[in-house]
């Protein structure tokens, strides 16, 4: 089956078409528009597709999509899932959370997994290897780490994310680099060892548009999966599909 899977995020949308499990395209676009999932839908010839998004979708988005697929879904927590999911509060759930486990899972059943997604914030989620997901944590981003020493302070320059930084600043700008960058990297760390304390046998996945920048600097290993949320999104409208035939 031929299926599209749209992840409205805070700044972008992510769009990928997969054949079954594979993914055979993927494209960012500003915004949700009408015109270029169109053409997507028709030269691939989709035939499900699934809609995540973290604010309100365009109400005319589902009406052009809709009529023209077999299978159509918007994620949100009532939707059906090919996991268990504990959370309690599940209405206030993000979506890209909740499809990045699913994914998790998918890709490794036999495994406890953490997976840490960096993005505008970094939230950490744990996924046992019963399908059981246990909830997580949210912490802010890189990104949003550095507007915020800019925007409550008079003088703190802007500043944004740094491929190296020295143990500590001769400079205002170095001083931030290091204090931001060196933190968020003893954050994670410290996060990931904490949850070894509970789940020794732990997996983690990263994930997310800042996910490389960890790869070479954190201390404990980890495995990165870019399209991890939309391999998630195919797994919960496979799911969905199975269950209307």
């Amino acid at each position: 089956m031929i299926s599209l899977c749209i992840d409205i995020g805070n700044t972008q949308t992510k769009v990928a078409v997969f054949n079954n499990s594979e993914i055979t395209d993927f494209c960012i676009i500003e915004s949700a528009s009408h015109s270029k999932i169109v053409k997507i839908l028709d030269d691939k010839h989709v035939e499900a597709a699934i809609i995540s998004s973290v604010s309100n979708i365009p109400e005319g988005l589902i009406k052009t999509l809709q009529p023209r697929l077999a299978w159509f879904g918007v994620l949100n927590h009532t939707m059906p899932l090919p996991i268990d999911n504990l959370y309690q509060t599940k209405e206030t759930l993000g979506n890209d959370r909740l499809a990045a486990v699913v994914g998790a899972h998918y890709l490794n059943p036999s495994d406890t997994i953490l997976v840490i997604d960096a993005g505008t914030a970094i939230t950490y989620d744990i996924i046992n290897a019963k399908g059981q997901y246990l909830g997580g944590n949210i912490s802010p981003g890189i990104a949003m780490r550095y507007n915020a020493l800019h925007h409550f302070t008079a003088k703190l320059p802007q500043l944004q994310l740094a491929p190296d930084f020295a143990l500590f600043g001769k400079t205002t700008v170095e001083a931030i680099t290091s204090g931001v960058q060196q933190g968020i990297l003893m954050e994670v760390d410290g996060t990931i060892n904490l949850f070894r304390q509970s789940f020794p046998d732990l997996k983690v996945l990263f994930t997310g548009g800042d996910a490389k920048y960890f790869d070479t600097k954190l201390k404990n290993a980890i495995f990165v999966v870019s399209n991890l949320v939309m391999i998630g999104l195919n797994r919960i409208l496979f799911h969905n599909v199975k269950q209307t035939n």
